[in-house]
């Protein structure tokens, strides 16, 4: 049975694929809805039940797959590509978005956040500025590229953890 095990890379692939295509499509549908830029919790939530269930669903799969068996190991890895993946694709598709699709989306969400800000905090005018002077420096390309892998690799490992174990199910050698 070794050598027909399945590979955890194609599973890790073929579903972070799809995770990204899903997270492309939801992208575009708060693009179409004028909402691409203001972000929040709701988006939030629903990014990362869309990230959870592929992570699941292409470890449920891989275990089909092994004749019902999949180790702790095998999940994680398998949890982490996906998430990998499809935080590349998630990635391109926002460079595309803020440099080609809409230029203007990075302005228009620097002044949806000094709105929120002036609406929900005390803060003064120039601490406002402030801090949005600062947020700028963490908005360049290269920033929300290392920023985007990072948080993309740290989901994949949190949301492969539970599942991993829940879903593991070692044969026995005896």
């Amino acid at each position: 049975m070794e050598e027909n095990q399945p590979k955890t890379g194609k599973y890790a692939l073929n579903y972070g694929l799809i995770l990204g295509a899903v997270s492309v499509i939801f992208a575009f549908m708060l693009y179409t809805a004028d909402m691409h830029y203001q972000g929040g919790i709701a988006v939030m939530l629903i990014s990362l039940v869309i990230t959870l269930a592929a992570v699941v669903i292409a470890m449920l799969q891989f275990r089909k797959a092994n004749n019902g068996y999949m180790t702790f190991a095998q999940g994680l890895k398998i949890g982490v590509g996906v998430s990998l993946v499809g935080g590349i694709i998630g990635i391109i598709f926002n460079q595309l978005m803020a440099n080609v699709i809409d230029p203007e989306m990075m302005n228009k969400a620097m002044e949806f956040q000094r709105n929120q800000l002036m609406e929900t905090t005390s803060l003064t005018p120039e601490q406002i500025d402030a801090q949005m002077e600062m947020g700028k420096k963490f908005s360049t390309p290269t920033m929300q590229i290392v920023f985007g892998l990072i948080f993309s690799l740290f989901i994949g490992f949190v949301f492969s953890l539970i599942p991993a174990l829940a879903l593991k199910r070692q044969e026995n050698l005896n």
